[in-house]
């Protein structure tokens, strides 16, 4: 699992070939870290700060596949996005669109070694903390703390992606014959627990993670598996005594400007400018920037679907069509060259379409009004729309190694996310008074900051109230799980919450009818229940550790 296990390979390689000695095999290699020099508080924190490194899917030389945003697997594997691009580039991304499970793809082993990876990273910390003797009791406490943190993190994303799969911990030596015939969410809570019993209430650094972070994601654990006796009291404990809020406007979410806010939980750090390649830069998110003319001039990745855009349409009350959003389209202009007139759609929208879409009409942040065509590969097959969400502005990006090394960092887990899965406990628990006060707090928060046009004027006609009541269990179920979509869209939640709630089959199929009536490569699209909200474990991971070993997916 582990690239210095490679370097090793090679040398040995290396021997047999130039017929090296046994005292070869003896000597220490030079220029890399051993134990006895990281046996130390620094060196213990040097390799806990390259566990955290890898939050961003990237480090192990994966990019778009791993990256921390799930763009593909939590996105476009959902209702909200297309692959985007052309029918020709990454057709492995639209195998998984389609929802054929195919365990070959390049995508799924790349996203196996980074998890693992990560988690390979993170028991390098707990081995070497073992053996350091200049750290005091608290000292080892916390560091051993966070390393469990990062275990948890990157088994949960494993476990989201595979459901069954190897727990592997700091005392497996043998991770080639370990089995996926348990179910790990108890070890992913151990973990987790030990985290919130052993880490400080505040972050030493911003990127790291406090005992209210595992609290969050712990509860989100439980989450997933519809443990809502054992999520309530984390969450009550984070909204009534922890040190969140939601900010003021829902864009300061995604700039640079307000980046590690009171609202963010867990933020993946990204940079520019620091001398690197730019893979500091959201790299797993550099095929999603505008095509031809757009920011970045590549490569037109990740659209937004119809579905999506229609899902932010609202009535004349200002609230969302929750059965009926998909009848009529939002005006677009999929056909016209950027050269032909068209006017954007004039009803009713909620106003946070407009900074997580890209679309014609519309400034596109601070870098000019999205001219629509010219900023699209083919408008044909992946329709008019460009993502827009964690776009940097005209500026944030000075110095960096690239154009599409994009400094804004991903907030992997907001208190938004936390409000909205309170309101689902309240939904399951009758309470629909407190379900509505959590959702309206999100509305609320919604409607202060609009996109605008240059002379300050609103750039559409943006209309978005809170909820006068819910008059049913069934009403509220369905606004609180509508507006997590509108919330979170395009963050790489919706494909896993549709899971989660076990309505992915017939979400996705409904969705899928109409769109290909759009995109013609989803004709012949279906998705399969107890079959394909699960992604098939890589055949490549299969023939390494052995059929017998490592299970498939049904």
């Amino acid at each position: 699992m582990k690239r210095s296990n490679l370097s090793i390979y090679i040398l040995l390689a290396f021997c047999v070939m130039q017929g090296c000695g046994k005292s070869f095999l003896e000597k220490k290699p030079l220029g890399l870290a051993n134990e006895e020099l990281l046996a130390t508080k620094s060196g213990v924190d040097a390799v806990l700060i390259g566990a955290y490194s890898l939050l961003d899917g990237v480090g192990s030389g994966y990019t778009f596949t791993s990256s921390a945003s799930n763009w593909i697997y939590g996105s476009v594997a959902s209702d909200d996005a297309y692959k985007g691009s052309d029918v020709g580039d990454q057709a492995q991304i639209t195998t998984i669109e389609r929802y054929v499970s195919q365990p070959d793809i390049a995508a799924f082993n790349e996203k196996w070694i980074t998890v693992y990876d990560g988690v390979s990273r993170a028991n390098d910390v707990l081995k070497l903390i073992k053996k350091t003797t200049d750290m005091t009791e608290a000292e080892v406490a916390q560091a051993t703390a966070e390393a469990r943190f990062l275990r948890a993190w990157y088994h949960f994303e494993a476990k989201k992606m595979w459901n069954m799969v190897p727990y592997v911990d700091d005392n497996v030596t043998d991770f080639i014959n370990l089995p996926n015939d348990k179910d790990i969410w108890p070890m992913i809570e151990a973990d987790l627990q030990f985290a919130v019993d052993n880490l400080s209430a505040t972050k030493k650094d911003v990127g790291r993670a406090s005992q209210w972070t595992a609290k969050a994601v712990l509860a989100k654990v439980h989450m997933f598996q519809q443990d809502y006796e054992a999520a309530r009291p984390l969450l009550d404990d984070i909204i009534n005594n922890g040190p969140f809020e939601l900010v003021s406007n829902f864009h300061d979410n995604f700039k640079v400007a307000t980046e590690n806010n009171i609202e963010s939980i867990l933020e993946v750090q990204m940079s520019v400018g620091d001398g690197g390649s730019g893979q500091n830069g959201f790299w797993g998110d550099n095929l999603n920037f505008p095509y031809g003319s757009g920011p970045g001039g590549c490569c037109g990745f990740f659209q937004p679907s119809q579905n999506l855009v229609n899902a932010f349409k609202t009535d004349e009350s200002g609230l969302p069509l929750l059965d009926n959003f998909n009848d009529v389209d939002v005006k677009n202009d999929e056909g016209l060259a950027s050269s032909d007139p068209f006017e954007p759609y004039t009803g009713n929208l909620d106003p946070r379409l407009d900074w997580t879409v890209g679309r014609r009409g519309i400034p596109f942040l601070n870098w000019g009004i999205h001219p629509g065509r010219n900023w699209i590969r083919d408008q044909s097959f992946a329709g008019p729309y460009t993502f827009k969400k964690f776009f940097a502005a005209n500026g944030d990006n000075a110095g960096a190694e690239s154009p599409r090394a994009n400094s804004n960092n991903y907030r992997a887990l907001r208190y938004a996310d936390v409000l909205l899965m309170r309101a689902e406990i309240a939904v399951e628990d009758g309470d629909l008074t407190s379900a509505l006060d959590l959702v309206n707090q999100i509305r609320r928060r919604a409607a202060n900051e609009v996109v605008t046009k240059d002379d300050g004027t609103p750039a559409a006609t943006y209309v978005i109230r809170e909820y006068p009541s819910f008059p049913s269990q069934d009403y509220a179920r369905k606004a609180v799980r509508f507006e997590r979509r509108l919330e979170l869209a395009l963050e790489g939640h919706r494909f896993f919450d549709l899971v989660r709630w076990h309505v992915a089959a017939e979400t996705l199929n409904t969705y899928l009818e109409k769109e290909k009536q759009k995109r013609t490569y989803l004709q012949g699209a279906s998705f399969t229940a107890g079959k394909n909200e699960y992604f098939p474990i890589p055949q490549a991971q299969i023939d390494i550790m052995g059929a017998d070993v490592l299970k498939q997916n049904q």
